[in-house]
């Protein structure tokens, strides 16, 4: 079973919380667990996280 890879970490949702026990956590479906929250919602669903929003950065410049 070949899990699509969504990088957690680029995305807004995401934080990293304070209980070593469960370090990761997401906004958008109010998880807090010990593997990444977009593994989470793939088990439990059976879909890749729907959820994804690119951070955005001050200074990122657009590229023309």
């Amino acid at each position: 079973m070949n899990i699509p890879r969504i990088h957690c970490k680029t995305c807004q949702h995401y934080y990293v919380t304070w209980d070593r026990h469960f370090p990761h956590g997401c906004t958008a479906y109010e998880i807090k667990s010990s593997l990444l929250p977009s593994n989470i919602v793939y088990k439990s669903s059976g879909k890749p996280c729907m959820q994804m929003t690119p951070k955005t950065f001050k200074n990122d410049v657009p590229r023309s």
